[in-house]
């Protein structure tokens, strides 16, 4: 993937987000081939989105600033 810039900079979301983007989708009919593609195109995006670092890791600690 080439280096585009996402909105979403870590992988975990709160509950009311989650609960926002799980009704804007439900009831929306799609073939077994749509689904396959929108499968595949999510594991390529997210594996370009970090995991939220744990507490205790700084910024400089990622980037390696020193």
């Amino acid at each position: 993937m080439n280096n585009q810039q996402y909105k979403r900079q870590w992988r975990e979301l709160d509950d009311v987000t989650r609960e926002r983007i799980s009704r804007s989708t439900q009831g929306k009919p799609k073939s077994e081939l749509h689904k396959q593609r929108i499968r595949q195109a999510m594991k390529d995006y997210w594996q370009q989105v970090q995991h939220r670092p744990q507490s205790g890791i700084t910024m400089d600690d990622l980037i390696g600033a020193e």
